[in-house]
């Protein structure tokens, strides 16, 4: 008998990829769908996912294991959120009324807004209160049902605010159920102060803030904000390589506001993702899908920031390009933490299948920050994070509905709307 401290039976519907990860093409859709389930776990790992019958034959709880009853509900995995801004000090959301008034992001930067606005705020940041604004963020992605998410520095823009933005996400790491992967993003903009001597700032990215973080294991990933007007991709190139050099893996912000050449140094690198992706076409794509690059789309982002156009995921799938979907949470543009609105506007506004969808927020997500080993799927090995669902795995498009009953991280419940209520 397999020994479980925590089992949920009577599953309506268990509904999950499998891997191995990424899932490419029409495989993306593919996910495992049983009906009257189990799923059982020891000390954090599953240990079992089946028929509910067979739990009963092989599975035996221990005197203090947690059983919970679904038998209204559908469990899918844990989201994993692979591209967060969610670490800031600061209040931008004036910037949306302008927004919302006809104002377009090149404007609202050029008056002193934007990115710059946030670096300001949490540049003056004590690391205790920045912490403690993140908390709350976090706190809410979690309601939202994730699990695991990638989290950036990009609002220090100097190498001790870069460094205290990375010590937060360690420290929270320990301190709240979230999962977090670090990447460090001091290539997020140029500072205002090195606007009229551009490459000062990144020999400072190259020679010392990279460095610095390499050398305190502060992140796990390299990311740079590859866009016109912003980087370019030989700077982003160069970057991105010192930072491998360093032992910290590429991925890149690519394509958001125009053809920047991102996704094709994407390739070049070898990143692990590309992030955005609006104005990515077709060519761009292949080079992507030799390279194995992931596509992480943000569709939230596109919507707040009224793109008038979102990612082109169908032709990135058809071309055999993994993708993954997040929420781009930031002070900004990412203004929800909830992968389910992620999910459904990659069904709505990208052309995305529901399995497509759930594959993209959950195992190809998880491939996309380098945890689908851990996290992305219920395969037995692999850490007990499920979302319980009050009805079909469907009902999370429901924008607004109180459909996620339950959260469960390493085999313990973390959220319950019953214990809200």
């Amino acid at each position: 008998m397999i020994s479980a401290d925590f089992l949920i039976r009577h599953i309506r519907r268990l509904v999950t990829p499998v891997g191995p990860a990424p899932l490419r093409g029409a495989e993306q859709r593919r996910v495992v769908s049983i009906g009257d389930a189990a799923i059982a776990s020891q000390r954090g790992r599953i240990v079992f996912v089946g028929r509910d019958e067979d739990c009963d034959r092989g599975v035996s709880g221990t005197p203090d294991a947690e059983v919970s009853d679904a038998r209204e509900c559908t469990v899918v995995p844990g989201f994993v959120d692979p591209h967060t801004h969610v670490v800031f000090a600061g209040d931008r959301r004036e910037e949306l009324r302008r927004r919302l008034a006809g104002a377009s992001y090149a404007e609202i930067a050029a008056d002193g807004g934007g990115i710059v606005k946030t670096v300001r705020a949490t540049r003056d940041a004590s690391e205790d209160a920045l912490a403690d604004a993140t908390r709350i963020r976090l706190g809410e992605m979690l309601r939202a049902g994730t699990t695991t998410a990638e989290a950036k520095s990009g609002y220090g823009l100097a190498t001790d605010a870069e460094l205290k933005m990375l010590r937060v996400i360690g420290r929270l790491n320990g301190e709240q159920p979230i999962d977090l992967v670090p990447t460090f993003l001091g290539a997020h903009e140029i500072p205002t102060e090195y606007r009229q001597r551009r490459r000062d700032y990144v020999n400072l990215l190259l020679h010392e803030m990279i460095p610095a973080v390499a050398s305190l294991h502060l992140a796990s990933w390299c990311d740079v904000f590859c866009e016109t007007g912003v980087y370019t991709p030989e700077e982003a190139r160069e970057i991105l390589e010192a930072g491998a050099r360093a032992g910290l893996r590429p991925r890149i912000h690519a394509d958001e506001l125009a053809r920047s050449g991102g996704s094709r140094v994407a390739a070049e690198v070898g990143a692990r993702s590309a992030d955005h992706l609006l104005f990515v076409e077709r060519d761009d794509a292949e080079r992507m899908a030799s390279a194995g690059v992931v596509a992480t789309l943000l569709p939230i982002a596109a919507f707040y920031l009224k793109m008038t156009r979102f990612a082109p995921a169908r032709m990135l799938i058809d071309t055999g390009v993994a993708v993954a979907i997040a929420t781009d949470q930031n002070p900004g543009g990412g203004f929800s933490p909830s992968m389910p609105f992620a999910m459904t506007l990659a069904c709505f506004s990208m052309g995305l299948t529901f399995e497509e969808a759930l594959t993209a927020a959950t195992l190809n997500a998880a491939y996309a920050i380098d945890r689908d080993a851990d996290a992305g799927s219920l395969e037995i090995g692999k850490l007990m994070d499920a979302v319980i669902v009050r009805g079909e795995a469907v009902d999370l498009l429901r924008v607004g509905a109180p459909v996620i009953d339950a959260v469960v991280k390493n085999g313990r419940r973390v959220f319950s709307r019953s214990a809200e209520a």
